[in-house]
Order: C-alpha cells, then sequence, then structure tokens
C-alpha cells in the first residue's frame, strides 16, 4: 500500500550492531531560520550555504516570500535571498501557514509587531496547541495588536503597529524565541530596545543581527544577567553565510553511538555554540568519550568535529540553570540516562511541558512503555538506568507529532530486545530530513 503524506507512517527500530561512520547532519535550524529572515529585512542579495531544507525552515522561506521577499535555490543548494529592506515588508495575500515550527511562527510575530500590515497564522495540529502568550505580551505592549485562539493560541491574527514602541523588558522565563522575537521587533522601532535574560539562552540572533550590521550590543553582568540592547530603524546589509550543523540534530547519533556497545562515530561540522552545547557537557559528565576536533570559526559561530566512542554512562543530576543550553536535547538525554548506570534526576524543565508536545509527559509515558523505570516530576524525570543492558521495547510510541520524541525513541528502540515501534515518523521531516540515511549509513537499520 502507498503511503500518502495524511496516513502515519509507522516503523519499527531494532537492537543494532556497532555503529560506525563519518556522517554529518543537516544545517543548524535556529540559524537557518534567523539567516532566512534578516536576509530578506537587508538590502540587496544574501547568499546562504548549507541551509537546513526541512518543514519548518521551508515555512519560514514561504512566509518572507509572501512578504515580498525574492528567494531562490540554485542547483548548487545555495540559497540567494534578495531582501526588501528594514521596514519594507508587504501585506501577506493569504495565511500565513507555520506547519509545525513554533520558532517561525513566534520570531515572525515579533518581525512583523513593528510594520503597518495584519497577518494571519496557522499551523498544523501539533503548533495550534502550542501557546503563544509568552510573546504576544511583550509585543503587545509594543503596539501590536492580537485576536487569537481560546488559550492564547493558533490560528491567530496580528496587527503590527508602526511606529511601534520601545521595550525595556526582563524575560520572566529563559526563551531564546521570546528574547529573538523582541530584537526582530526592535529592528523596525525607533529609539532603543533592551532584553534582560537572567539566564543566557541560544545567542543566534544576537550574533548574527551583529553580522548584519545592526546596532546591537551585549552586557554580561556579575551575576551572569545578560543586557541586550539595540538601537532601532537598522539598515542591515546582505551576507554570505555558511550554516553550521546543527547540534540538536547532532544529539541523535551522538547518543546512538555512546549506547551501542563497540561503536565509533564521527559527526563533522557541527555548531558548536556554548549557548547550545550542554548536551555535550552533560554526557561527558555522565562518562561519555567524545572529542572535539578540528575546531573553527566559521561566519561568527564556532563548529568542531565530533569523534564518539561507546561509553559504560552512568547517572547524573545535572544543575537546572543548564537547562537552556540544551532544552531541545532533553528527549534523547533522557534515552541515554534509561540506559546507564545508576540514578539520573532531571529537574527546572518546566520549558519541555509547552513544546510540540508535553515532552516530559510523553517521554515518561514512551519510556515506561519499553520497560525503562521512571518517575514523572512537575519539572522533570527521575529516571533508573539498566546499567547498560537492553531495555524490553514494546510500542507503539505515541509521538504526539512530535520529531523530536520520535527520533529520540527510535535511538531507544537500538538497544531493546524486541525493538521500538513508532506510531508516526512523519513529524523527522521537520527537522532531520535525511535522518534514515543517517542511521542507514551508521548500520543502525538496514
Amino acid at each position: 500500500m502507498t503511503q500518502t503524506q495524511d496516513q502515519p507512517m509507522p516503523m519499527t527500530f531494532r537492537a543494532a550492531p556497532p555503529l560506525s561512520g563519518n556522517v554529518t547532519v543537516p544545517g543548524d535550524k535556529s540559524i537557518s531560520h534567523r539567516s532566512l529572515m534578516l536576509s530578506a529585512l537587508a538590502v540587496g542579495e544574501s547568499r546562504v550555504e548549507g541551509l537546513l531544507e526541512g518543514e519548518d525552515v521551508l515555512a519560514t522561506a514561504a512566509a518572507m516570500r509572501a512578504m515580498g521577499a525574492r528567494i531562490e535555490r540554485d542547483a548548487d543548494g545555495v540559497w540567494h535571498i534578495h531582501g526588501v529592506g528594514v521596514g519594507g515588508l508587504l501585506q501577506p495575500d493569504t495565511a500565513l501557514d507555520m506547519g509545525n515550527s513554533g520558532t517561525s511562527t513566534r520570531l515572525l510575530m515579533g518581525l512583523l509587531a513593528s510594520h503597518d500590515l495584519t497577518a494571519t497564522f496557522t499551523g498544523d495540529a501539533s503548533l495550534s496547541k502550542r501557546p503563544m502568550a509568552r510573546v504576544t505580551e511583550p509585543l503587545a505592549q509594543m503596539g501590536a495588536s492580537f485576536t487569537t485562539s481560546p488559550g492564547n493560541r493558533l490560528p491567530l491574527t496580528m496587527k503590527g503597529a508602526c511606529p511601534a514602541v520601545p521595550l525595556d523588558y526582563e524575560l520572566p522565563v529563559a526563551s531564546a524565541q521570546v528574547k529573538s522575537a523582541i530584537l526582530l521587533a526592535g529592528l523596525n522601532t525607533p529609539g532603543i530596545t533592551r532584553v534582560v535574560e537572567p539566564v543566557p539562552t541560544r545567542d543566534h540572533s544576537e550574533r548574527m543581527l551583529q553580522g548584519f550590521g545592526a546596532d546591537l550590543t551585549v552586557e554580561t553582568q556579575a551575576d551572569g544577567t545578560r543586557v541586550i540592547t539595540l538601537v532601532g530603524e537598522a539598515e542591515l546589509q546582505p551576507q554570505q553565510i555558511v550554516v553550521p550543523g546543527d547540534p540538536s540534530s547532532a544529539a541523535f547519533p551522538m547518543v546512538a553511538a555512546l549506547i551501542v556497545p563497540g561503536s565509533t562515530v564521527t559527526i563533522g561540522n557541527v555548531g558548536l555554540n556554548s549557548t547550545r552545547a550542554g548536551l555535550i557537557d552533560l554526557l561527558r559528565e555522565m562518562g561519555g568519550a567524545i572529542e572535539v576536533v578540528n575546531q573553527r570559526d566559521v561566519g561568527g559561530e564556532p563548529v568542531g568535529d565530533l569523534i564518539i566512542t561507546a561509553s559504560a554512562l552512568h547517572g547524573f543530576e545535572p544543575d537546572p540553570a543548564r537547562a537552556p543550553s540544551m532544552i531541545d536535547e532533553y528527549p534523547v538525554a533522557f534515552v541515554a540516562a534509561a540506559l546507564a548506570h545508576g540514578r539520573s534526576v532531571f529537574r527546572g524543565l518546566e520549558e519541555l511541558r509547552v513544546k510540540e508536545s508535553d515532552r516530559i509527559a510523553t517521554m515518561a509515558e514512551g519510556l515506561r512503555a519499553i520497560g525503562a523505570r521512571v518517575e514523572e516530576l512537575e519539572d522533570g524525570l527521575i529516571i533508573e538506568g539498566t546499567g547498560g543492558q537492553l531495555l524490553p521495547g514494546g510500542g507503539p510510541i505515541a509521538t504526539k507529532l512530535d520529531h523530536r520524541i520520535a527520533m529520540s525513541f527510535a535511538i531507544a528502540g537500538l538497544m531493546c530486545h524486541d525493538g521500538v515501534t513508532i506510531d508516526d515518523m512523519r513529524p523527522v521531516a521537520t527537522s532531520f530530513p535525511t535522518f534514515m540515511p543517517l542511521l542507514r549509513q551508521l548500520g543502525a537499520v538496514a
């Protein structure tokens, strides 16, 4: 029977022989989104190499085209973006379909908040369950107005303000998306927009805004608080961007190589931004052998190659302050903990409850279904590891249309007696369209 896009795509992953090979992962999703948006606001042509061509990033490209930017991909995979200038975005003719992309939605709301236009945002069933209040509230203080579905969810319609009101805002919860939305709104806002973050979050927006020529400064105070100041009515200059490999995607082959005995895997060209490298630090502290070689700087972002060797992991209780540096990698970190020696305790992860799914509850339910010993907390999980022994396995695992849940349990299946069946692998295309070919290249699946 032919699989159609509207049908679930179940798949079973089974215990694997030692993994080996040299692989690369798709371009960083966060940087890909931002490179399209800022290129669309520059005057002239920007070139982007290594762009992640997953569904989430393609939704961003479609939205920028709908608002006047000319975006083309050549046969060599290089993207050419002809921007319209800050303040030059046009009224879209139809609703902006964000698919599954929360990043696209929140950042674009910020971008449009200081433009004199009205836009409607729609998304798939998963995205439509995600609350947007933490973005709409500060943007409303800048003058934008919103009509949302119940619970501050999509579909929503927003009307931007021009001129918008500059904002001095302290983030109540660490969130790179909220920070970035406010900074993007500040680009076309007269005066100074300031964001204070008590805990550092991924800083791709700050790096890229500076690279495009925005007048942006970052001050780190003695207590670690970061104050980001942006002078509005910016003039952005076109750039040539090389997107490094996504550390959130590298997390899956990284954990697979650590937990499958006898494995040695090299992952090339991985972004090593310190605000994103929390998982590498965590896995090393659990006993994982991860070597970083060929470190270099590409387009203002640190990059390196990772050599990962199978290791006897031990349980660990990471500092909750680490959460922002690896928030998207916790699901697969839970899998590593389930195969480690001893107990792991993960706390301070309330943010995971408002991702594509409630990732705390969904991972707890799925791990129990394959035989792991898990206690669910309000803000995390307690996991008793098997000491490197195979889990029983089972399924089908309900992924709740969440790409990272699907990939995490695919990796878990490599260390299960009876394998793991995933209810639907389609969401993986949103961020990691080459996931299955990569696993085949490493010898993990037939």
